[in-house]
């Protein structure tokens, strides 16, 4: 099953077009790192999942072929964004109790669990909470309905260094617990790097990479070697990204078959960090691969 697919999907905004023909599947079961410039669309396209924006071409569908931000959809669907609406005023029991109300399926139990091993008290205010605890508190709210699809919208921004580390390893771990599907983004790819299975990259509202993190980092070599050679070598290869660095050059390459490294010349791994910088500097490269060439076929249909 496919959490999400969208199929020509197009947002325009007055005259500003913020998605333009996102054709995109992405299987369920996998955390999933959504990646970009500011700009990009991932907004637009997380807010299109949750059904907070109607598409304005194309067609979007979640947790195997329901309408995105239909009732079905939204029993089964938790969003956080960055900044999470909480009710600052209000104690976070009472924040609780409002969620309580507002969902017909919330683990109250699980939620003040999750808190009480936080350390997060529930008779302080939400809005004395760091800005660490009140993501941990939107997460808690978010994990106590139970969702097969969870949302993230940047909610690591306003956090500091262990505070994110925290904020990453309760999505991990109880992604793994529950079994559900996260989709995760965030400019931090260094840190996504660590949780994520799956990538999506989206450039100028169009997705330019997807697919399983270990493919893509194994479809993909840096090659380094006299720059004198780099017009002789490159016609030989499917070049994403080329960079001078006096008598030497890096080439970031997409092995499309098993290459055979030039003498002289030496291959290195690719980080996902460089990966993600060689797709975004060049805007019209792209890599897809498994689920959306799936997803793209059928919408030829």
């Amino acid at each position: 099953m496919n959490v999400v697919e969208s199929f020509g999907l197009g947002v325009t905004f007055g005259e500003t077009r913020a998605l333009s023909d996102c054709t995109l599947a992405i299987p369920e079961g996998r955390i999933v790192a959504l990646v970009g410039s500011n700009g990009a669309g991932k907004t637009t396209l997380l807010d299109c999942i949750v059904g907070l924006t109607t598409p304005t071409t194309g067609d979007i569908r979640v947790l195997g072929g329901i309408e995105a931000g239909s009732p079905a959809a939204l029993g089964r669907v938790a969003f956080v964004a960055q900044e999470a609406p909480l009710y600052r005023h209000i104690t976070v029991r009472s924040m609780l109790t409002v969620a309580a109300n507002l969902n017909q399926k919330f683990d109250r139990d699980l939620a003040e669990k999750r808190l009480s091993n936080l350390d997060i008290p529930l008779e302080g205010r939400v809005g004395r909470l760091s800005g660490g605890q009140q993501a941990q508190l939107a997460l808690a709210l978010a994990f106590a309905r139970h969702p097969d699809l969870l949302v993230l919208d940047e909610p690591l921004a306003r956090l500091d260094p262990l505070a994110r580390h925290e904020v990453m390893a309760v999505v991990m771990s109880l992604a793994a617990d529950e079994g559900l599907s996260v989709i995760f983004s965030s400019h931090v790819v260094s840190e996504l790097e660590r949780v994520a299975d799956y990538l999506v990259l989206m450039s100028q509202g169009r997705v330019q990479m997807v697919g399983s993190i270990d493919d893509l980092l194994a479809r993909h070599v840096v090659l380094i070697g006299p720059s004198d050679e780099a017009e002789s070598v490159a016609e030989e290869l499917n070049i994403v990204k080329s960079q001078r660095a006096g008598r030497q050059i890096q080439f970031v390459v997409r092995e499309e078959a098993e290459m055979e490294v030039p003498s002289g010349w030496m291959a290195e791994h690719i980080s996902l960090d460089e990966l993600v910088l060689a797709y975004l500097s060049e805007p019209s490269a792209s890599a897809m691969s498994g689920p959306l060439a799936i997803a793209s076929n059928r919408a030829g249909r």
